[in-house]
This record gives C-alpha cells, sequence and structure tokens, in this order.
C-alpha cells in the first residue's frame, strides 16, 4: 500500500544542536542584560510612563507587560545551559539497571506498546516492522504488542501476521491512559517504549537510550519527536540565489550566518518540533525537569508502578478517611479500631491500581507525581538525538485539535492539582513546571498586546503619557537586547517561528483557559493521521480579524495625523505602526497555514 508520506522515506532527522560553552557564556551574558533592561523598562512604565488620563487602557497593558516580562524571566532560567547525560553503553542485563541485584542476572525485557484506535491498520503495520527491527548488541527479551482500542478483527489479523501480541478490551475507559494500563497487566517487561500508531522507531533508539538506565533512578527516557512528512523548503541563501544569483548568493549567506539557517516554504505550520525538544526540554535536563511527552518516550516499569501505587495509595487514605467519619457519627465513636480497619477495606475495594492517570495529559502528569517523590528522587532524562520519526498534522483542523489538547491537559493540571504549590519538587523543577503552565496562560496578555494598538490607531488613546524620546531611550534598549539574547540562545535554529506561532495560536489557548474555568472536561479525540477535507478559514477568523483591523487602524490613523484630527504624534504612529505590522506578520502565519495544502494534494 502506498501512503503519501511514501515520498518521504528517504529523509533523515537533523543532528541534535552542537554544544559551546562559548556561545553559551554570551547567551547567559546578553540574557542578564535583557532581564535587567527588562526590569528597567517595567520600573519606569510603573513608576513614570502611565497615562493618568487612561487608565482603563494604560493599567491592563501595564500589568500585560508584567506578566509577559515574568514568564521572560522563566524561560530565560529555562533555556539557561545544556546539561546532557552521557550516554551509557546499553545494559547486558537487568543487573546492571538496579540497585539491589539479586545475583540472579538475565537479559533485559522490553514491551514495545504501540497505540491506537482507528488509523489505518497498514499505517500500524509499518510501526510495527520498524518496532520489531531495533537492534541491540546484547541478547534482549523485546515484545511489541498492538494496543487496539478500536477492537478490529483486522487490527488483530495485521498483529497475528507480524507475530506481535495483540491487547484490547471491552470498553475505552481512560482512553489511552486506560489502553496503556491495560496493557501493563497482560505484561511484564522491565521497560516500557510507548509509541502511537505513527510512531516509527529507529533501529537504534534501545541501544541509544537503554544505557541511561544503569542509574537505577532514572524513571524515563524521552526522545525528540520529528515529523518527516512536511516540505523541507530551502535554505534562504539558495532561494535567494534561484532569484538574484550571486548577490543574492551573498546577501542569503551573510544573513544565515547571523541568523543560523533559515528556510523558506517550510512548515506551514510554524510547528517545528525542534525548537522544543532540542532547545527547551534538552535544557530541563539541568534542573531534572523535563516531563514525559508519550510517543517515543521509554519508561522503567517499576518507575511507572510507584505512580499507581502512590496514587492508590493517597486515593484509599482520603476516601477511608471519609468512611471512618461516616461511621464515627454512626457509632459515636472515632478511635473503633475494627471501624478504622473496615473503613480502609472499604476504600481500598473502591478503588483501582491505575499505572496512567486518567487525563488528557497523562503524559506529563506521570511525569509530575515522579519529581514530587521526596524519597526515590525519580529522574527523567531528555535523549538530545531524534530516534524516530512520525507523521504530523497535515491541516489546521487537526493541529487545532492537537494543540487544544495540549492547551487544556496542561491548564487542567495548573488549576487543579498544581505541582508549583504541592510538596515534594525542588525550586528549579517547581519554575521549569510554572514555566510550561505559564505559557499556556499567556494568551490573556497575547491577547491585550494584540488589541492595544487597535486602541491607539483607531482612538488616538496612548497607554504611555507620551511617545517621545523618553520611551524609546527605555523600550528600545530592552527589545534589542532581548532579540540579541535569544538568538544567541538558540543559535542554530529559528526561534523566530516560535515566537510568532505562540502569538498567532492565542484563540486556542483562550478557548481551552475558558474551558477549563467552566470545569468543562477536555476531550481525548485521536489526531487525524491523515488530512481533513474542507476550507479551514473558519478557524483563524479571530487572526484575519486582526489584520483586516490593524490595517485599516493605520490608515485612518495616517490620515487623521496629516487632517490634524485627535491626538496622534509621530512618535506614536511609529511604535503603534510597527506594533501592529509585527502583529499583522504573525496573524498571517496562521492564515497561510489555513489554506496550505500539501503538494502531493495541491
Amino acid at each position: 500500500m502506498t501512503f503519501y508520506f511514501t515520498q518521504f522515506e528517504h529523509r533523515r532527522p537533523p543532528p541534535p544542536l552542537p554544544n559551546s560553552l562559548v556561545r553559551e557564556k554570551i547567551w547567559q551574558i546578553l540574557g542578564i542584560a535583557s532581564l535587567a533592561l527588562g526590569a528597567w523598562y517595567i520600573h519606569w512604565r510603573w513608576t513614570q510612563s502611565l497615562n493618568w488620563d487612561a487608565l482603563w487602557f494604560a493599567v491592563p497593558l501595564l500589568l500585560a507587560e508584567s506578566c509577559a516580562y515574568f514568564g521572560l524571566i522563566l524561560f530565560t532560567l529555562n533555556l539557561w545551559k545544556v546539561k546532557d547525560f552521557p550516554i551509557l553503553p546499553p545494559p547486558e542485563g537487568i543487573n546492571q539497571c538496579v540497585a539491589d541485584s539479586d545475583g540472579l542476572d538475565r537479559p533485559v525485557a522490553v514491551d514495545v506498546f504501540i497505540a491506537t484506535y482507528n488509523e489505518d491498520e497498514e499505517l500500524v503495520r509499518l510501526s510495527i516492522r520498524d518496532a520489531k527491527a531495533m537492534r541491540y548488541p546484547h541478547p534482549i527479551d523485546l515484545h511489541v504488542h498492538v494496543l487496539d482500542d478500536g477492537r478490529r478483527p483486522t487490527m488483530q489479523a495485521i498483529a497475528e501476521e507480524e507475530a506481535v501480541g495483540y491487547i484490547t478490551r471491552d470498553n475505552n475507559v481512560g482512553f489511552k491512559a486506560g489502553n496503556l494500563r491495560n496493557a501493563m497487566e497482560h505484561t511484564s517487561g522491565d521497560f516500557i517504549l510507548i509509541c502511537d500508531a505513527d510512531t516509527r522507531p529507529f533501529p537504534t533508539l534501545l541501544e541509544r537510550t537503554l544505557g541511561y538506565f544503569r542509574d537505577p533512578d532514572v524513571a524515563f527516557v524521552q526522545t525528540p519527536q520529528w515529523f518527516y512528512d512536511l516540505p523541507e523548503g530551502e535554505t534562504l541563501t539558495h532561494w535567494m540565489t534561484r532569484r538574484i544569483g550571486r548577490p543574492g548568493r551573498w546577501l542569503g549567506s551573510a544573513t544565515e550566518w547571523i541568523f543560523g539557517e533559515i528556510r523558506v516554504g517550510e512548515d506551514p505550520f510554524a510547528n517545528d518540533p525542534a525548537l522544543f525538544y532540542d532547545i527547551i526540554q534538552r535544557r530541563r535536563n539541568a534542573f531534572n525537569a523535563a516531563f514525559c511527552c508519550g510517543a517515543a518516550s521509554l519508561h522503567r516499569r517499576e518507575a511507572i508502578m510507584f505512580v499507581a501505587l502512590k496514587a492508590y495509595g493517597d486515593a484509599v487514605a482520603k476516601t477511608s478517611g471519609e468512611t471512618r467519619s461516616r461511621l464515627a457519627r454512626l457509632t459515636r465513636r472515632s478511635g473503633n479500631a475494627q471501624a478504622q480497619a473496615l473503613a480502609r477495606w472499604q476504600a481500598a475495594q473502591a478503588e483501582e491500581l491505575t499505572p496512567y492517570k486518567f487525563h488528557v495529559s497523562e503524559d506529563i502528569y506521570t511525569s509530575i507525581v515522579l519529581h514530587q517523590d521526596q524519597h526515590r528522587r525519580w529522574k527523567s532524562v531528555l535523549h538530545p538525538q531524534v530516534e524516530s520519526k512520525m507523521l504530523s498534522p497535515q491541516d489546521l483542523l487537526t493541529w487545532t485539535i492537537q494543540r487544544f489538547k495540549y492547551a487544556g491537559g496542561s491548564l487542567d493540571i495548573f488549576f487543579h492539582d498544581n505541582p508549583v504549590i504541592a510538596p515534594g519538587m525542588s525550586l528549579g523543577q517547581r519554575l521549569m513546571y510554572l514555566t510550561t503552565f505559564w505559557s499556556y496562560l499567556g494568551a490573556v496578555w497575547n491577547c491585550i498586546f494584540l488589541l492595544a494598538p487597535l486602541v491607539y490607531l483607531f482612538l488616538g488613546v496612548a497607554p504611555v503619557s507620551a511617545y517621545t524620546g523618553d520611551f524609546f531611550r527605555h523600550a528600545l534598549p530592552f527589545l534589542i537586547a532581548n532579540e540579541l539574547a535569544f538568538l544567541a540562545g538558540t543559535w542554530g535554529m529559528s526561534g523566530y517561528k516560535g515566537k510568532v506561532s505562540y502569538l498567532a495560536s492565542f484563540p486556542i489557548s483562550l478557548r481551552a483557559l475558558w474551558a477549563v474555568l467552566r470545569n468543562q472536561q477536555i476531550k481525548f479525540p485521536v489526531t487525524p493521521k491523515e488530512r481533513q477535507d474542507g476550507n479551514f478559514l473558519h478557524l483563524v477568523w479571530p487572526q484575519i480579524a486582526i489584520m483586516t483591523l490593524t490595517v485599516l487602524g493605520l490608515a485612518w490613523a495616517t490620515l487623521a495625523w496629516r487632517l490634524d484630527i485627535g491626538s496622534y504624534t509621530p512618535g506614536g504612529l511609529i511604535a503603534n505602526g510597527l506594533w501592529g505590522l509585527n502583529n499583522i506578520l504573525a496573524m498571517s502565519i496562521m492564515v497561510r497555514a489555513a489554506l496550505w495544502q500539501p503538494e502531493h494534494q495541491a
């Protein structure tokens, strides 16, 4: 069977960014300078810049700037330094992976879980075959299992043809988390490799990652996710050379030498996971705060069962306490040992052992529980090399579904089971999780940043006392230092794509935040693996509205200034004009994604 991605099978993932101590020191110096200038700017904004005649506008914007600056502090800490764990030789036997050996060594046992629901069976077959092809330099007890929540006879037949396990159940309770839990009850491997239906492991995955588990406190290893089926585009140098010849090559080469590789026509969703894995997650190793992202992660079974037992014990303690209270009211005796034993027994019968919490973000939830343990001090590892390939969203609808799950799941944890204030974690871990949650809350102040220039352009109302030299003297050094800092901090990768995508996706995070605040359950929809038909412009009407209003506002403000209508000033027009143009550019990324069609379907 031929799939659309067959034409991309030859592609190979990029290597991880090389670590440079000199560049890291430059980034740290620039990062400190950026934060210092930012603090100077924010202090000036609070103490000297407010437009007291328009506090309804000035104060919300200043609060948004302050929240964004706090996020900048967190993000700077996140990117502070690279700390890769050494890649150790793959263990020859299980005794090299445990603290207390019983003296009887045996090969390491690994279960590969390929979770599926309604994906094309032949697509799953490809994942099965790649999982079976993983190599290992020592004897290994490797078992591949298809976890079919769709209960399909055709899927079972393929599992039998490929000589792998087939595990299903008679319900879909807990969705993917329930599927994984059910599989754990039918398997016994020391380690579990979690794969989605489209996760294609490389032959090197086990031999490069199992060595981390020589440290008996390593709970899981997350490997980067790599989408190999999106347009790769072409480098700016090549693109400009094709259009204007040798001058274009010189200009393109100089630009890429300063800013790193820039590709034209790549990834229409500005969704390159390398920025997340190779920059953000990789640098959380320094705080033991890299979290699990599900697919392409390898788990120690003992650690997963630790999570299950801890949750089970907490649930039993809570339920038995409530039962004891009811019994005490009935018997008027609170110290009756028989009543307490009965309460514990009833509570234990009512609870289930749940290795994976039934939550739309079961992966990050598991990471949180492991990082909170104060006795075992479990460790997490972000392995920098790509060890698998998978399929990307092929349309904006699929991308939106996926992003909504990420945002909703994270915000649900933040509001209902916040690890930042719960006991157990180190300060660094708390700050790293707060960075994640704060980024999703950022949709609130991003919305203010998008609307603020419109207020000035249409009404002539400024949030500052005046757009004079004093304003630019405080704002420009901070903005320039911030750009230079993150240029160094993300050297070798385009950070701009991440920034514009973050700004342009504000409607998704806002909807997720609203759903969580209303206690609406975040659903578990399976992300489609095939392009969905239809027009997706309806998904980006907020972005189109921002672009249209900004263009109209620029036209009106320019005309009003020329006719001396309102309180417009050259400084205000320059500041808000550039601000508005930046917003238009950011929103256009999402509109382009709504119109994009793959080459094979164009």
